[in-house]
């Protein structure tokens, strides 16, 4: 009874595709976390190898908290999530990839924060590279910034595996053509929704962002997709064209900022 009493009402999403070797150090960040979530959906992206075979023995493992869910067609992560966001029960999502990492006391810091805020829609908090297994040091208060939609469009404050969001908004994510997360973060801060960031690094990710072997590390597909997602915010009025005209130009300045990075560190 004690332990249900101290469960987070926090559903976790991970979207999963071809994760086998990254997907229990993952799921370990969450169950040694110091606050545990009421439950953890595991969605599967049609890998189409042992993905789905591990996820239902990791299920057998930590039932009943673990669901797994199984699509039938790859979507990619943000159809992935989608799925997790339509099958959750608990008011609070929590997003994390198969390859990324929480601090043990994230969602105890985070859901404390998020309790004695009740107004807001949408929490991050900062990220960080991790190389090895020791975790910087953080603070039960962290400080707090409100975030505009200035500051979104000068830069993505909220790395995907720091939010946590209210499963009531009727906002979800978009499919691989656009960057799908920075995106939804938008349209939830451009419709009034109240959203903050904590200075407080409480989530990692084990390479470092634009590696080669990332996602991101595909740098002009990545920016196409977030000229996309700002494209889609000015067909449906979020932004105005002056605004889309200057939010697209500066994205294209910081691709070709990170160009210039990537090529000088060979």
């Amino acid at each position: 009874m004690s332990e249900m009493i101290h469960l987070a009402p926090v559903s976790v999403i991970i979207p999963c595709y071809r994760c086998v070797e990254t997907m229990e150090r993952s799921l370990a960040s969450i169950l040694n976390q110091t606050r545990q979530p009421s439950e953890i959906l595991l969605v599967d992206d049609a890998s189409g190898d042992g993905t789905l075979e591990l996820l239902y023995q990791l299920q057998k493992l930590h039932a009943p908290r673990i669901k797994v869910i199984p699509l039938v067609k790859n979507g990619g992560p943000g159809l992935a999530r989608n799925a997790g966001w339509n099958a959750a029960t608990q008011p609070w999502l929590a997003f994390l990839d198969s390859d990324d990492i929480w601090h043990p006391r994230k969602l105890e810091i985070q859901m404390a924060w998020l309790e004695s805020h009740p107004e807001v829609a949408l929490c991050g908090h900062s990220s960080e590279f991790l190389a090895g297994d020791i975790y910087p040091r953080v603070v039960d208060m962290p400080e707090e910034i409100r975030l505009s939609p200035l500051k979104m469009l000068i830069s993505n404050r909220l790395p995907t595996r720091s939010v946590m969001l209210r499963r009531d908004l009727s906002f979800r994510f978009l499919g691989k053509e656009v960057t799908e997360d920075y995106l939804l973060w938008l349209e939830i801060i451009l419709s009034g929704a109240s959203a903050y960031r904590l200075e407080s690094c409480l989530a990692f990710s084990l390479r470092p962002d634009f590696s080669p072997g990332g996602y991101s590390g595909q740098l002009w597909t990545h920016e196409k997709r977030e000229i996309a997602a700002l494209r889609n915010l000015y067909a449906k009025g979020g932004l105005s064209w002056a605004s889309f005209g200057l939010s697209a130009i500066w994205s294209l300045t910081k691709f070709l900022r990170r160009l210039w990075r990537m090529r000088n560190k060979r």
